[in-house]
């Protein structure tokens, strides 16, 4: 499994703003752009609390390269994303990355793909959505979200730049206020018994996934799966990220993730 390069770079804030419920976009300028792949994370110094010691690990949806600009999305659930929501355009601070191991490209690139996203796992899907396009495999989604107010409609532009005219893009939320009445992995049965899928890409609540890797695995389907644990410091030393493997021992999720082959992982 590749590591990632992980060094400190400065980041400058072009924009924040709320665009859901409880959900911020931000775009920030950053060296990190021109080296951060689909499915890595970072892990950002937030100003305003010096007693606050810990990093935010944060996935992304879209990093410009030739711009150096990275698009990030952020669930407000605590005191440190608080401040995270609070900064201001051309306000900067740090970050470490970029940090974990992606997505891969599936071994049979002739098949479609199918994206399976929950709540805020959405950007790092749209970011597997890239690597897919730019490799020419089709891709479809299933999106699960609690209700229509918490879907981002950015998310959706960004995801709709990788789409080719045969994308298929299906929405369940609990409350049965957008699409279908139900979960994530409803919508993505619906995807399976309609089409011949080569491989599944999926990240949000870690019950969601387990049902998409039940679902991936019944089909002889390869799946990768985006974990998230508590991050402390990104780069192995607090070894607070423990996944545990279908093998027995465990796994950091900050280095040998965030990304596995959901085979690897005990359910």
């Amino acid at each position: 499994m590749r590591q990632s390069s992980l060094t400190q770079h400065d980041f400058t804030v072009i924009s924040n703003t709320q665009v859901a419920e409880g959900v911020w976009r931000m775009v920030f300028a950053s060296e990190v752009a021109r080296s951060i792949e689909p499915g890595q994370f970072m892990n950002f110094e937030v100003p305003g609390d010096g007693s606050h010691i810990l990093r935010i690990p944060l996935s992304f949806s879209l990093a410009d390269a030739a711009h150096g600009r990275v698009v990030i999305y952020y669930a407000v659930v605590g005191e440190g994303t608080g401040r995270l929501a609070r900064m201001r355009p051309q306000e900067a601070s740090t970050l470490l990355g970029p940090c974990g191991n992606g997505w891969r490209l599936p071994a049979d690139t002739s098949k479609r793909a199918l994206l399976v996203a929950g709540g805020i796992g959405l950007p790092p899907v749209v970011a597997a959505a890239d690597l897919l396009a730019a490799a020419g495999v089709g891709f479809d989604v299933a999106i699960g979200l609690r209700t229509k107010d918490a879907l981002a409609p950015t998310l959706l532009q960004e995801l709709e730049l990788f789409q080719d005219k045969d994308t298929q893009v299906r929405m369940a939320t609990d409350d049965g206020s957008l699409g279908l009445h139900g979960f994530a992995t409803q919508a993505a049965e619906q995807l399976l018994s309609e089409r011949d899928y080569g491989s599944i890409y999926t990240c949000g609540p870690q019950v969601m996934m387990a049902g998409v890797a039940k679902l991936a695995e019944e089909r002889g389907i390869a799946c990768q799966v985006s974990m998230e644990r508590m991050m402390g410091c990104g780069f192995g030393a607090c070894a607070c990220c423990n996944v545990a493997l279908a093998a027995g021992g465990y796994a950091l999720c900050c280095q040998d993730g965030p990304v596995f082959d959901a085979q690897e992982v005990a359910w």
